[in-house]
């Protein structure tokens, strides 16, 4: 491949951070680390978006009928409508909705996303293969070659996705990177053990945590080809049978963001965001 051999300088902290990118292997030299991080930000493709709308429906006090939790309503408007909206200012508008139990209802409130200016594609999820794993797998066909965002429907934030994303390309040798918000009582979620910028524990839904840490999974994450390598076909859940893993090999990154965070999934939880977004 040919070459040209150019001179740079740096400023002291970005000669340190570039120094510890170095490490033998898939950085081999300064030169190599220059390399990659400018391909990653002049040669690198739109990052695709998986979000995961399968499960059981639910039928909450006031409900008209059973619905998909992405499509509880707030203020006349589903819970995934804003989700695809924060992804479109992000420019992030390749999207791809893994279905499940009623997802006719998404599709057909959603289409083909032209009206709310992103592009939607949908998967219906195979006969026993829910949960948070096999759908993934199921997608490697779509999300097997460059790094994907991906997303549970039951869950609203406000989160900075390009932000995320970045903090994910500056990491070196992770297969993941889970967000992570804080909470007080941490029983009903996956626990993270953070040091630095990577779980080195994770624990999910912990009666008796090991840690004493209030982090826990807040269902987005940016993942690398790589994870299909760890979903077994005897694999359901990313959060006990993936996440543990790949913190013991060092391959699982945490960022921790401020904004607010709702994992709607129970009527307490919808009720809560109810009366903080209007009915």
């Amino acid at each position: 491949m040919n070459r040209k051999r150019i001179t740079i300088t740096l400023k002291n902290e970005l000669f340190k951070r570039l120094e510890s990118m170095v490490d033998g292997g898939k950085i081999r030299s300064r030169s190599h680390a220059i390399e990659y991080l400018l391909s990653e930000s002049l040669l690198k493709k739109p990052v695709k978006v998986l979000i995961l709308a399968g499960g059981s429906g639910v039928n909450f006090p006031h409900l008209s009928g059973e619905l998909p939790k992405a499509m509880l309503p707030l203020d006349g408007r589903p819970l995934l409508e804003y989700t695809i909206e924060r992804l479109k200012q992000a420019g992030l508008t390749d999207i791809t909705v893994s279905l499940g139990a009623h997802g006719r209802k998404i599709s057909d409130h959603f289409r083909n996303g032209s009206r709310f200016g992103v592009q939607i594609s949908y998967l219906q999820q195979l006969p026993g293969k829910s949960g948070t794993a096999q759908p993934i797998k199921q997608a490697q066909e779509y999300f097997g070659e460059n790094i994907f965002l991906l997303l549970y429907g039951d869950v609203l934030a406000e989160i900075n996705y390009l932000d995320l994303i970045e903090f994910h390309r500056s990491q070196m040798g992770l297969v993941c990177t889970m967000a992570l918000t804080s909470v007080e009582k941490v029983s009903m979620w996956g626990v993270a053990k953070l040091v630095g910028s990577k779980i080195v524990e994770f624990e999910e839904k912990p009666r008796a945590p090991r840690t004493h840490s209030h982090l826990v999974n807040a269902g987005i994450y940016v993942l690398e080809p790589d994870i299909f390598k760890f979903i077994r076909s005897d694999i359901l859940k990313l959060e006990s049978g993936v996440f543990p893993r790949l913190a013991e090999e060092s391959r699982l990154g945490g960022y921790i963001f401020e904004g607010s965070w709702y994992d709607v999934s129970t009527q307490e939880v919808y009720s809560e965001v109810l009366r903080k977004w209007g009915k």
